[in-house]
């Protein structure tokens, strides 16, 4: 259990680190792409698989599954709140849009296949649901302090809080709860916070926006691990849904590329 916790504690500060540097480079959009990529979710999926067992992951997945749907709530209440909220404001409700979200989820009990269309359904349409992006950048995104160093420990610190407080919570609850604390938004919350502070509003809407393009590879890797967990090792059902995640982020990518060029 320590070395699976650490092995949390030393992955989300790391990935933290990785998109903060690629939304630098690349822009806002390209972060929350990147940051809804499953590689927090999936080694505290893989933890459960080790720790509770391979059907109890497996129903643990489609929890989280699910829980892309929270994550549009949390998504969306923060880009409309920030508005007129700030930060302070803005976070605390979009975590309790969050955890409202979740609690109605858990009562609704969806087979697979239409759990999967209904979060599909539902990210085809939250784009569309973002506010619009000023005509001129805020000041502090005129003003460029992101692309100063200093707050990427900060950054880390924050996530590393984050995920010990997830694991703690998370402890004996059952396998859908579980599934659906695997994707409580540490890593919207720090990189969202962060970029709202130093790059201003715009860019945080446009981060959370660009998550919408992630969370398709993050639906079909849920998909994958509930199904592939019960007829398949453990090792290679994660090998494969990984490689079928990563598939489906570049193909979403593609498509979504060549509609900004058309």
């Amino acid at each position: 259990m320590n070395s699976i916790l650490a092995l949390k504690l030393f992955l989300v500060p790391s990935l933290i680190y990785a998109v903060t540097l690629a939304g630098r480079r690349w822009g806002a959009g390209v972060a929350g792409w990147l940051s809804a990529f499953p590689i927090v979710a999936g080694p505290i999926l893989l933890a459960i698989s080790l720790e509770q067992g391979a059907g109890f992951a497996a129903t643990a997945a489609e929890g989280t599954l699910m829980a892309v749907l929270a994550m549009i709530a949390f998504s969306l209440a923060y880009a409309w709140a920030s508005g007129r909220m700030g930060v302070a404001g803005a976070m605390p409700l979009a975590l309790g849009a969050w955890a409202l979200a979740v609690a109605g989820l858990q009562s609704l009990h969806l087979a697979l296949p239409f759990a999967a269309v209904a979060v599909v359904v539902a990210l085809l349409v939250a784009p569309r649901l973002f506010p619009a992006a000023p005509a001129t950048p805020s000041a502090a995104a005129s003003a460029n302090p992101v692309r100063r160093g200093g707050d990427l420990p900060w950054r880390m610190l924050a996530g590393a809080v984050l995920v010990m407080s997830v694991s703690a919570a998370a402890a004996g609850l059952g396998p859908r709860l579980s599934g659906f604390l695997a994707m409580f938004p540490v890593m919207g919350t720090v990189l969202t916070g962060f970029t709202h502070v130093q790059a201003g509003r715009n860019s945080a809407v446009q981060l959370l926006r660009g998550t919408m393009l992630g969370y398709f590879a993050f639906a079909a890797f849920c998909v994958a691990i509930s199904l592939l967990l019960r007829a398949q090792p453990v090792a290679a059902s994660f090998f494969c849904a990984f490689v079928f995640a990563l598939t489906i982020q570049l193909l979403v990518k593609a498509a979504w590329s060549k509609r900004l060029a058309t």
